[in-house]
């Protein structure tokens, strides 16, 4: 298969680093997992896999062409982007203080709220179309090496994040008091709210 794919294993090294390094979603993985149990990060863990490895997928197509040509698109996702997870920040940091075992009711992303932030997410997008124009072929096999990418994309991000829901879920035991647990969830919306501007101001 490295014959005839022959970018599959600096991909697979693009896909991990950038699936597990910090970012909005690892931190709201981690955030939700903590708060909400491990079994609670599971939809938001697929939403976003799925969501990111669609976007490689559209993009491949040629579908992602606005983002180049029309560059009020871009900003305009960004800006929608930044606007919603500011939301999620304040709403995470505004959290009561109750104690970790009574906080399994309240706002919760989900799956179809992580899908959505990825499909308005710029950075997402731009990351799609790295892998495209970086690492799949431009000749008759293009379609089907776009397939493959997304969907190794999708298997490499879902362990990835995974890593991030059981650092979450392994936290909890610290967060007990809810004094600890207001602690945690307003630096958790400090670090959203930090990798949220930076995109909009690097």
């Amino acid at each position: 298969m490295l014959s005839t794919f022959p970018t599959l294993l600096p991909f697979l090294l693009f896909a991990f680093v950038a699936s597990i390094t910090p970012g909005p979603t690892n931190i709201l993985v981690l955030s939700n997992s903590a708060r909400y149990g491990l079994v609670a990060a599971l939809p938001i863990i697929f939403g976003a896999c799925a969501a990111a490895a669609l976007l490689v997928l559209v993009v491949g197509s040629g579908a992602g062409s606005a983002l180049t040509e029309l560059p009020g698109v871009q900003k305009a996702m960004q800006w929608i982007g930044v606007a919603w997870l500011s939301y999620l920040a304040w709403q995470i940091f505004r959290a009561p203080a109750v104690e970790l075992n009574t906080q399994k009711t309240g706002a919760r992303l989900g799956l179809t709220g992580a899908a959505s932030l990825q499909l308005i997410n710029p950075k997402t997008w731009m990351m799609a179309l790295a892998v495209v124009s970086v690492f799949a072929d431009n000749g008759e096999a293009r379609l089907a090496h776009v397939v493959i990418l997304s969907l190794l994309f999708f298997l490499i991000s879902l362990p990835c994040l995974g890593i991030w829901a059981l650092l979450g879920a392994g936290s909890a035991r610290w967060l007990r008091s809810p004094r600890a647990l207001q602690r945690f969830n307003r630096l958790m919306a400090v670090l959203l709210l930090c990798s949220a501007w930076l995109s909009v101001l690097i």
